[in-house]
């Protein structure tokens, strides 16, 4: 009787630890390897089993053990921002998304030929129908992803990445496995922090599908090769993956182990890239491919996950402006090729405040939501408010008017001169009149016109080091 107790417990641990999965990656500069690390493991469960629950000590703030002397270390980041769940009860977004999962499969079933035994003729209606039909637009600028991800049941990123890499004809082109595709799709979704109210899955199913739409300008549609646009929607997919809604100035200022792992150097994106890594890694996508051009995708992948890097936004746009000015960017060269993808990724990014004001607005709430958060993190545990995260002195207004002047025109500015295109000038043309519509709101969010006439200069001020804190969160 003992016997089987224990056994029945191994295995429900077992299957906790398959639901419940978290991974990060961990980089061994001695030999330059990526090394996956399971952040789920025997302490974790006897924390579990005899500790309170980490939701509630997370949320207090401390960990017994810490890695630093500053007691927000112990933060479990992905209940930053989460609300208090009834006990015992499975929320029903995760249920949803298993339905969903299940249908995927069965289409996956479907594209290989293979004979299905349910048909799940209800499950299959909602996505052949209204999610389908907007799939058929994805290559618009006007296309909502909020709308979109309501309607797959909070599976926008595997939808869309599933849809824009079978349709590119990449899945077949470089033989992958469906289901391993899948399974790394839903792992990469899973892995983003949907508690945060900018960097989750959406942002990530959003900044995916403006890559598309950069994909198919002319310039780029008549020279990127196969491997190009797999690499670019695979950076696009994971470029803030398990990011924790943080920035990189409160890692480094709280002694992170991440900010000490990559040397408070592109700390967020080495991690984004180290994660994708090891998702890549667990689901062996590439493993029929040699393993040079396995970790040649990986290499590259970094490459253009770093290239998010804010802090580097001037060193990215100068070089870009000296091609233009030379009329040097030959796209016949491969690294011209990555670099114009970088730029892109760049772009696609940051490009919220280029979409329509109905779109623009709610990321635009949401991306300063997330701002405010920490600054209010930073107030509770006494430490330095960072810029644009205090509530009391910023505004949504002020905080757009100052990232769409000294961030946004810029980049866009000089990408309408690489891709002269009607989508160029459509985003120029919302990004002008989603400014002067923040600028309209300045006034009565001060209170009254005179000092309404002083928010945008404040939002204006010192533009290198706000918009630099601003882009370093956002990206």
């Amino acid at each position: 009787m003992g016997i089987a107790l224990i056994w029945s417990i191994i295995t429900v641990l077992v299957r906790w630890i398959f639901y419940k999965r978290r991974g990060a990656i961990s980089y061994d500069s001695s030999d330059q390897t990526a090394l996956y690390i399971r952040m789920l493991g025997a302490c974790v469960i006897f924390k579990q089993l005899f500790s309170r629950d980490v939701r509630v000590r997370s949320q207090v703030g401390f960990e017994p053990e810490r890695r630093g002397s500053h007691p927000y270390l112990g933060v479990d980041f992905r209940t930053l921002h989460s609300r208090a769940e009834s006990a015992g009860s499975i929320p029903a977004r995760r249920i949803r998304r298993l339905f969903s999962f299940q249908r995927h499969m069965l289409s996956s079933r479907l594209l290989r030929g293979a004979p299905h035994l349910n048909t799940l003729h209800i499950l299959d209606e909602d996505y052949c129908g209204q999610a389908k039909c907007m799939l058929e637009k994805v290559g618009t600028w006007n296309f909502d992803i909020f709308l979109f991800d309501r309607l797959t049941n909070g599976n926008s990123l595997v939808f869309l990445t599933f849809h824009l890499l079978n349709q590119y004809g990449l899945i077949e082109l470089f033989q992958l496995d469906m289901v391993k595709v899948r399974r790394f799709l839903v792992l990469v979704q899973e892995d983003y922090h949907n508690q945060n109210p900018y960097h989750n899955a959406v942002h990530a199913a959003d900044v995916t599908q403006a890559m598309h739409c950069y994909l198919r300008e002319p310039k780029l549609a008549q020279s990127l090769t196969s491997f190009d646009i797999l690499l670019g929607l695979l950076a696009a997919a994971t470029h803030d993956l398990d990011h924790p809604g943080v920035n990189q100035p409160f890692l480094i200022k709280t002694n992170h182990y991440l900010a000490a792992l990559y040397r408070n150097t592109s700390v967020l994106e080495n991690h984004h890239w180290r994660s994708a890594v090891g998702l890549l890694r667990e689901t062996d996508l590439f493993s029929h491919l040699p393993t040079e051009d396995s970790l040649g995708i990986e290499r590259q992948l970094g490459s253009l996950i770093l290239a998010t890097d804010i802090s580097r936004q001037n060193e990215y746009l100068s070089r870009f402006r000296t091609h233009l000015d030379e009329n040097s960017l030959c796209l016949g060269h491969s690294s011209h090729r990555h670099f114009s993808l970088q730029m892109a990724l760049k772009c696609a990014d940051i490009c919220n405040p280029c979409r329509p004001w109905e779109l623009s607005k709610q990321w635009s709430e949401k991306v300063t939501e997330e701002f405010f958060h920490q600054g209010d993190i930073e107030k509770k545990h006494k430490l330095e408010i960072s810029p644009l995260c205090d509530s009391e002195a910023n505004t949504i207004a002020s905080v757009q008017i100052g990232f769409m002047t000294y961030v946004v025109e810029p980049l866009f500015a000089e990408w309408a001169r690489f891709s002269d295109t009607r989508l160029s000038q459509t985003m120029l043309g919302h990004l002008g009149l989603n400014k002067a519509s923040w600028s309209a709101m300045e006034p009565e969010a001060s209170g009254s016109s005179e000092e309404g006439e002083s928010e945008p200069t404040r939002a204006t001020e010192e533009p290198s080091s706000r918009a630099s804190s601003q882009g370093s969160q956002e990206s």
